[in-house]
């Protein structure tokens, strides 16, 4: 359920669980990890979803047997942040719960227009990622993450990309498209001189 296509340094990584809102089972977890952790000389690696939704993060009965705290989420968003090549969240859909954590661990994030971001975790009595508060924090400063947080708001792709939530929104038809757009340069390079590069911005 975890779909992997390779173009040369261009890796498309496909949540494809549609008829579960492509929500996470940790063995699809575990996946994400292997492939991520794989993935070092990508020059860029797109993370996706098959169908309308994005993630609802971790299916209901995993969740409840524990997949909500597990350490693969850490694990995967972590992952994502030590890969050299440019790492881009191309959301189909609403991002929710815990799969939000890898999409703020991504570099870049662009969206189509019916997508909502939210994190239940008050409402649903546990914890966040202890690395997604401060990487949220990072985009949007804490009074808006608090909202998100703590006041459990859904926060619409148009109002999620003036607050630097994502980068820029783009029809669903040339949403893939557009992210291989924006790794064009990246793809042009090494994956030492991209990780030279993220290292100055960070």
């Amino acid at each position: 359920m975890i779909n992997l296509a390779q173009d040369g340094g261009l890796w498309t990584v496909t949540i494809n669980r549609p008829d579960k809102a492509n929500s996470l089972t940790p063995e699809m977890l575990e996946e994400l990890c292997r492939i991520v952790e794989s993935a070092r000389e990508a020059r860029a690696l797109i993370l996706t979803g098959a169908g309308k939704v994005f993630s609802a993060g971790a299916d209901l009965d995993a969740a409840r047997a524990g997949l909500a705290v597990s350490p693969l989420w850490e694990r995967l968003s972590g992952a994502l942040l030590r890969l050299n090549g440019l790492t881009i969240a191309a959301l189909n859909g609403t991002a929710a719960g815990g799969a939000l954590g890898m999409v703020l661990a991504c570099d870049l994030r662009i969206a189509v227009p019916s997508a909502k971001i939210f994190y239940p975790v008050m409402k649903l009595g546990f914890l966040p990622q202890p690395s997604d508060p401060a990487r949220l924090t990072t985009l949007v400063g804490p009074s808006r993450a608090k909202l998100i947080l703590m006041a459990g708001q859904k926060i619409p792709a148009e109002e999620a990309l003036i607050w630097g939530l994502i980068d820029r929104i783009t029809p669903p038809e040339t949403l893939l498209t557009e992210a291989a757009t924006l790794a064009a340069d990246t793809m042009g390079a090494t994956t030492d001189h991209a990780a030279a590069i993220k290292a100055l911005i960070r």
